[in-house]
């Protein structure tokens, strides 16, 4: 069937696309340790160069790689892991693959493509094991705790306290020993279990990290302005933005709702910080203290 000009661009686009998403599974696989997730990856970057082969059959030329997008999603990959970086991109390309039923009548074989791209792929991906991923349950644990203990008790002190560097020293006093206290019982709690996946002493260490560096973001702002009010406000705004990171960070990852994540969190969080807020300054009042 003979190809219009509008079939013909959107099949280049479409080439552009596999011949991109191959260059994509290529680097990332070469940056993977492990043998069997570089096997899966090779896979898959076989298959998307077999569909751009496939395509140039009929528009007769070659189309390059969108290089932004290469260099864009391997970096992701190197920093937040192979499968975070993989599953965005699919998402991302999900609006493309509808674009396929427009050629289908023209290119029969795209309908196979479609199919692969929506079924196979995602199936080779779910098979994919990345140690950051077996172990985001220590670090939502260490999020989460830190999250809502030291929200809360850096609003209790805000207003019991109204001094920065009382306040900020109390933080870092208290988050410093609940983070140990945190890895210490994820550590026992990951050698109690029969999870052989995980390992007790890196279960600790990712619970451990995660809290201590929630701490030190919450804390920061109290050691660098003067005003108490100032400060709690831009702490809670950190604590929504690093709850709203990590859940987008994990929903992609592992497939779930952001939605559902994020406000179970930022309400668990904000909550308590405002409870906390209010006993603050009950108990200032209570035992007269002015500082």
């Amino acid at each position: 069937m003979q190809l219009t000009d509008d079939i013909r661009k959107k099949l280049l686009v479409f080439q552009r696309i596999e011949i991109t998403e191959h260059e994509i599974y290529k680097r990332l696989a070469g940056k993977i340790n492990s043998p069997q997730n570089e096997k899966i990856l090779l896979h898959i970057a076989d298959d998307e160069l077999k569909h751009y082969e496939g395509l140039r059959k009929h528009t007769g030329q070659d189309a390059p790689p969108y290089f932004f997008n290469v260099w864009w999603y391997y970096l992701l990959g190197v920093c937040f892991g192979f499968t975070f970086a993989i599953k965005l991109m699919e998402k991302s390309e999900q609006g493309v693959q509808k674009d396929y039923d427009e050629v289908i009548a023209f290119v029969p074989e795209v309908e196979t493509y479609k199919r692969e791209e929506r079924e196979h792929e995602e199936q080779l991906v779910n098979m994919l094991d990345e140690e950051r991923l077996q172990y985001a349950g220590s670090i939502v644990l260490g999020l989460n705790d830190a999250l809502v203990e030291l929200t809360g008790a850096l609003a209790g002190l805000t207003l019991a306290l109204q001094n920065t560097k009382l306040i900020a020293l109390s933080g870092l006093i208290t988050g410093i020993a609940a983070s140990m206290s945190m890895a210490a019982s994820e550590y026992l709690a990951t050698r109690s279990t029969d999870d052989t996946k995980k390992k007790p002493a890196r279960a600790a260490f990712y619970t451990g990290i995660a809290y201590i560096c929630t701490v030190a973001l919450l804390v920061l702002p109290y050691l660098l302005i003067d005003n108490y009010y100032i400060d709690l406000a831009i702490t809670m705004t950190t604590a929504v933005i690093i709850i709203a990171v990590f859940n987008y960070y994990i929903a992609v990852a592992k497939g779930e709702s952001f939605r559902d994540r994020f406000a179970e969190m930022a309400g668990l969080s904000l909550g308590v910080a405002l409870f906390s807020f209010i006993i603050g300054y009950f108990i200032r009042m209570w035992l007269g203290i002015e500082i």
